[in-house]
């Protein structure tokens, strides 16, 4: 899905909206979504894979350390590390990430995953990628 460009939230992969996750809010120190979990995210035991977290956390760092990163630029993950916390079956799962540091090569943020009770919380550390990082694209 592609938004216009005055449209602060990403343009939507088919692997984020499989796992269900809205962004509604995108800064370069800020990022909040949802995820509306059923069924299509059980494990076959019946509760949200720890996946679908994992996925959310990941995805809402990179929207806004790419935000931050600046124009032509983006951040890509270099370590995930998610805690899944409460197991659920069924809900809206509130995802809020927020940036804890912010450098010129690199970034990391903090994520959350909470239904009023927490779910999930999880870490990334982004390299930040493009023109004038050193790390310029071929």
């Amino acid at each position: 899905m592609s938004r216009p460009s005055a449209d602060p939230r990403p343009a939507e992969s088919a692997f984020v909206a499989a796992a269900g996750l809205v962004v509604t809010e995108v800064s370069p120190t800020r990022v909040r979504g949802h995820i509306d979990l059923g069924p299509d995210h059980h494990t076959p035991w019946g509760i949200v894979n720890g996946g679908v977290y994992t996925t959310a956390v990941e995805s809402a760092a990179s929207f806004g350390a790419s935000a931050a990163a600046g124009p032509g630029r983006h951040a890509m993950a270099v370590h995930v590390s998610t805690d899944l916390l409460r197991s659920r079956t069924e809900g809206r799962a509130e995802v809020v990430a927020e940036a804890v540091h912010q450098g010129r090569t690199q970034q990391i943020w903090v994520v959350t995953v909470s239904d009023g009770q927490p779910l999930a919380r999880g870490q990334v550390r982004l390299q930040n990628t493009g023109a004038g990082t050193g790390q310029e694209q071929a």
